[in-house]
């Protein structure tokens, strides 16, 4: 709550703030009764409910006046322009309530006190009940505000979070009371269809995994010989920004997911209407999309970056360089992947270096030395419980990952840091799904975040063989409401390998097969892309074994007998 000046509207604009916790303020119930009477005023069939903390005397919280009108589905439009006209205003922030259940905000002044608002509009049959029926439970249950006044203080207790983070810190405490309350969600189950974005290799284990489960699946991609094709019921032809093709695909869907970020924005605004759910969730989309704004979400959530710049021309990279010394890395802003879209400034290649392959505004960002890559998968459900898989040590080869390993060989302390940083950025953009967080080890023991990955990952594909559940059906237990199974490994160590092409483009006839599968505790996955060339993902091996080098051993050697015949003769 901070002061302030009466606007001409009776609703004053909104200012967003870090969370903290307040003890419970008891002129907030007279806030929400000038709101409702400002309402009436204009709209006397419209009923505004006092909801969330501050409607339950003595419950600690943000102090957010949580409001909620029920109506009609097709009558929301000329409600949110009426609280317009009384001064509210477009919800800011990363993740907006869609359109079709909008949560305008704004402020009221009592007193020479500034009250922030939240008030929500749902369409009948969505949320308002339940809201409702949680809201009494407080007023009513001495134990259960104790307890929730338990949780938001132990969210805040090492000072202000990120709002988000706060939010979805509380999922798993509040859906157990929902369940309670009999408003638990029902899964998504077989033979529900589940429509995945994007039809590559992840695209095809996904479906694998989901025709196992006995889901239906249909698949988006531009590619009619996407890898998923000959797995999916159906194939939706199409680039990844055809909205059209989008809406086709989710027409038929219960639940869609995404095997890659770049999707267009433009399908996601209108994937995003709460119809039916996208996870790992549109949020988590947008923000790994965007480097700056994925660095910015990471440094907010207690995590550490490399040192960077945004940067808009030439001249700045320069600038930003004599900050920051050499080697420097400029990555755009969108796009890219495997070491796409980003140049590497040393003192031997200077500025020319960039030569058009970057757009503007870029990532301008500090190269680090460090010790070792490492990542670590972690999957988040629809109740708010999480799992991580072992911590993975990668190594790649001009930024294609070459290779896997678990464990990976650090101490528990560090693996036990990684998992609290991954735990935390999933609850913080509110992932259902799994997150893949890259990450590099550096000298004196400390963690910096590479890459966010709000999917299944390259470096855990060891866990199909390696592990008791793998993390693609982790992924489709997570979005279809299901529970998570178990993340333990089958093996005291794994190894994966990836199988890249090489020499010019060809049809791909894979060789040395039989080869590959006498060795012991190999597992051989081709991809069925039906052309192969120079460094192209075709497949994978997977290894288990009594010591990581052991493993690492063995899919290697499986790996080194997997080729591709050479073009037929004309």
């Amino acid at each position: 709550m901070t002061s302030g000046n009466p606007t001409t509207r009776p609703i004053g604009p909104y200012e967003r703030l870090t969370a903290e916790v307040h003890e419970w303020d008891p002129r907030t119930v007279e806030v929400a009764a000038r709101v409702d009477a400002l309402v009436r005023a204009k709209r006397p069939d419209l009923v505004v409910e006092h909801i969330g903390s501050t409607s339950v005397a003595g419950l600690p919280g943000k102090g957010i006046v949580d409001l909620s009108i029920e109506t009609d589905a097709e009558a929301i439009p000329g409600v949110v322009s009426m609280l317009y006209e009384l001064g509210f205003q477009p919800q800011p922030g990363p993740d907006p309530w869609p359109p079709t259940r909008p949560m305008p905000v704004g402020s009221l002044d009592l007193d020479g006190t500034r009250y922030r608002i939240h008030l929500h509009v749902q369409p009948r049959g969505a949320d308002f009940s339940r809201d409702i029926a949680f809201r009494d439970a407080l007023r009513n249950d001495a134990e259960l505000r104790r307890q929730y006044e338990g949780l938001k203080r132990g969210i805040t207790e090492a000072g202000p979070v990120e709002g988000l983070r706060y939010t979805h810190s509380k999922t798993a405490w509040i859906l157990q009371v929902y369940r309670r309350l009999g408003f638990a969600p029902p899964p998504i189950s077989p033979p529900s269809t589940v429509g995945i974005l994007g039809g590559g290799q992840l695209g095809r284990m996904l479906a694998l995994s989901a025709r196992a489960l006995g889901y239906r699946v249909v698949v988006l991609d531009p590619d009619p010989n996407a890898p998923a094709a000959s797995v999916a019921d159906r194939i939706e032809v199409a680039a990844y920004d055809d909205v059209p093709a989008a809406k086709r695909l989710a027409a038929e869907c219960s639940v869609i997911t995404y095997e890659l970020e770049h999707i267009g924005q433009a399908v996601v605004a209108e994937l995003d209407d709460r119809r039916r759910p996208i996870r790992p969730g549109p949020y988590p989309l947008k923000l790994t999309a965007d480097r700056l704004a994925e660095r910015r979400f990471v440094e907010a959530n207690e995590g550490t970056v490399a040192t960077w710049r945004e940067v808009a021309s030439p001249a700045a990279v320069l600038e930003g360089i004599a900050e920051l010394g050499y080697p420097v890395r400029v990555k755009a802003v969108r796009g890219g992947y495997d070491g796409r879209s980003q140049v590497r400034i040393d003192r031997t290649s200077g500025i020319e270096a960039l030569d058009g392959r970057i757009g503007w505004p870029a990532l301008l960002e500090r190269e680090l030395a460090f010790e070792a890559e490492l990542s670590l998968v972690v999957v988040r459900n629809v109740d708010g419980v999480s799992r991580t898989f072992p911590l993975a040590r990668n190594r790649h080869d001009r930024g294609i990952l070459v290779e896997t390993v678990v464990p990976a060989g650090v101490s528990a302390e560090i693996e036990d840091r990684a998992a609290t940083l991954a735990k935390n950025l999933a609850t913080s953009m509110g992932l259902v799904g799994t997150l893949t967080v890259e990450l590099f080890l550096m000298p004196d023991g400390s963690l910096v975040v590479n890459e966010l990955a709000p999917r299944v990952h390259n470096s855990g594909h060891w866990s199909i063989e390696g592990a008791v559940t793998s993390q693609f059906e982790q992924h489709l237990r997570a979005i279809c409401g299901l529970p998570l199974g178990s993340v333990e490994m089958r093996a005291p160590a794994a190894a994966m390998v990836n199988l890249l092409g090489e020499g010019a483009p060809r049809p791909a006839h894979p060789t040395g097969i039989y080869a590959a599968l006498e060795v012991p505790d190999a597992h051989l996955h081709l991809y069925d892309k039906h052309t192969v060339f120079e460094r192209r993902k075709m497949g994978h091996v997977t290894a288990l074994g009594a010591t990581p080098e052991e493993a690492l051993a063995r899919a290697t050697e499986a790996a080194g007998h997997i080729g591709w015949a050479p073009a037929a003769e004309p």
